[in-house]
């Protein structure tokens, strides 16, 4: 056992890397770094995890570079998951290195490219971007000679695929899963009928505080939120309230960002009082113990959840469906929709090595490579090859 594995205090029912589970393709232990730490640097290292640089959730990439890409957000769910996992014991290697995979199978323009992908797949598996990233670090990343993927341990993949709770209940079946998750050949392996691990969850409620928050950030800095009405919402405006009293005459830029900060600091620690309410309550001895409950441990308290359902429901109304964002995503639906069905009936005009793998025009399984080359491209990729494919250049 290397010294890297036994460095930190963990509770007993934290996921340990020395009693990791393994690896798919067996490789030779590394003396300076523990298997979850292995885990994090592939997924920085790796291309999907470079292009989310240029992959946004509500603006489109070239719309400002001031404004959150899933990069930038990724970057700050692995901050507030390292510091909920140091202060419940969890393996803050294996936390941070869900936060920064969590988002690696999003297609470009956030939940419009989902639903576009979604609704063209219909016929052919559907799609689910947690099963998209499992697809991107089992297949797509291409970077060894030995295997496909990055060869992750079974810790992380079954938290990048359970991090919002089982995918097998009784109200949803084997038939309901997306082909890219079946499509993986150890997918059974991966316990889909219960909850993941410590650091997955702790990976899980940081995204929701981050987004929360950055969308707060972003809306006003936009000009998508107005701030008055913000501060009727209940927590949200009594923490501006009392920002504006602790540093009176302040711009307003450093209140929204004093404003953000406190909120994130409220929100975590809902979540390490509620989430050590749950642990003292169903005592787990092991992490298999926690994974049985029938509840996640990691969770915001009842009165944060009404907090968040009144946010979410102002930033729905006044935000994402701004009629600026409308318009954003009005037009990239169509790029989405003109690339896939172009892409589909005449493959002819996808790059060599991607038709390589296709087996003619409107085929499931062509449809399946579409899709992969689709979800992989940056905003600002689609964006241009939507203009090649669609706009007539001088004399072709």
């Amino acid at each position: 056992m290397t010294i890297a594995a036994t460095d930190r205090s963990r509770a007993p029912f934290a996921c340990h890397p020395s009693r990791s589970r393994g690896r798919r393709f067996d490789q030779p232990d590394s003396a300076m770094r523990n298997a979850f730490q292995r885990d994090r640097d592939r997924i920085i290292h790796s291309a999907a995890f470079r292009r989310l640089k240029e992959k946004t959730q509500v603006f489109v990439a070239h719309e400002g570079d001031q404004y959150r890409t899933r990069l930038t957000h990724s970057l700050e769910v692995a901050q507030i998951a390292r510091t909920l996992a140091r202060t419940l014991g969890a393996d803050e290697d294996l936390a941070e290195a869900l936060a920064l995979a969590h988002d690696l199978g999003h297609p470009p323009f956030g939940h419009e490219g989902e639903r576009v992908l979604a609704q063209r797949m219909k016929d052919y598996g559907g799609f689910d971007h947690n099963a998209q990233t499992l697809r991107v670090v089992t297949k797509l990343e291409v970077r060894y000679p030995q295997f496909e993927g990055l060869n992750l341990t079974w810790e992380t993949l079954e938290g990048v695929v359970k991090h919002n709770g089982p995918l097998l209940t009784e109200a949803s079946g084997e038939g309901d899963l997306a082909w890219a998750f079946t499509d993986y050949d150890g997918w059974r392996e991966l316990e889909l009928d219960t909850h993941a691990g410590l650091e997955a969850q702790i990976a899980a409620l940081s995204d929701d505080i981050a987004y929360n928050n950055h969308d707060i950030d972003d809306g006003l800095r936009s000009g998508l939120l107005q701030l008055e009405p913000l501060l009727e919402l209940p927590l949200v405006g009594e923490i501006f309230r009392r920002v504006e009293k602790r540093w009176p005459g302040q711009p307003r830029t450093i209140v929204i960002h004093e404003a953000v900060r406190d909120l994130i600091g409220v929100m975590v620690g809902d979540v390490l009082e509620e989430t050590r309410r749950r642990l003292d309550a169903a005592r787990p001895e092991t992490a298999e113990d926690l994974r049985r409950l029938d509840q996640p441990v990691v969770a915001f308290s009842e009165e944060m959840v009404l907090h968040l359902a009144a946010l979410r429901r102002h930033l729905f109304a006044h935000m994402y469906r701004h009629y600026k964002v409308n318009r954003m995503m009005s037009q990239a639906g169509r790029v989405m929709r003109d690339l896939f069905d172009l892409y589909l009936n005449d493959p002819g005009v996808l790059p060599t090595d991607v038709q390589a793998g296709m087996q003619g025009a409107g085929t499931a399984e062509s449809a399946r490579h579409v899709c992969d080359y689709i979800a992989g491209m940056t905003d600002r990729f689609a964006v241009e090859e939507h203009r090649r494919l669609f706009t007539v250049q001088g004399y072709f």
